[in-house]
């Protein structure tokens, strides 16, 4: 057992609160090893919280994504749905974040002296519902 590392050490390596470690261990994501009643973890436990903590933060995946994920073998042979449906999820935000930096962009063509609902460099990149009026009055 002396390859394995303290709680302490695993929550400090990963810049993570050890309640986040004893929560994920509630959840089913890891297994720990113990003895007299503290918790080591493995290489292999290791892993898989580096893994939760790269799909957490660049996957953007939920706890039960990551579950699904981590049972994949086993429990959720269907373990492409989730990924595939995390992709899709991440390309619709894509969508919105270039929307948002065009909108932005636009902004900055408007000139420091006019109000911005008035700039006409932004205002033709709003769109308007159809049954809008067209003039301000």
């Amino acid at each position: 057992m002396n390859d394995l590392a303290s709680i302490r050490r695993v929550a400090d390596h990963f810049d993570l609160p050890v309640s986040t470690l004893h929560y994920w261990e509630r959840r089913g994501l890891l297994a720990p090893h113990r003895r007299s009643g503290q918790r080591y973890y493995s290489a292999d436990q290791l892993f898989r919280i580096a893994l939760i903590r790269l799909w957490r933060s660049t996957g953007r995946m939920s706890l039960d994504e990551i579950a699904a994920l981590l049972a994949a073998h086993a429990e959720a042979p269907d373990w492409r749905d989730t990924v595939t449906a995390r992709i899709a999820a991440i390309e619709t935000e894509m969508a919105r974040l270039d929307t948002a930096r065009a909108y932005l962009r636009g902004l900055l063509t408007c000139s420091r002296e006019e109000a911005l609902e008035h700039c006409e460099g932004f205002r033709a990149l709003v769109p308007l519902p159809v049954d809008a009026p067209l003039e301000q009055s």
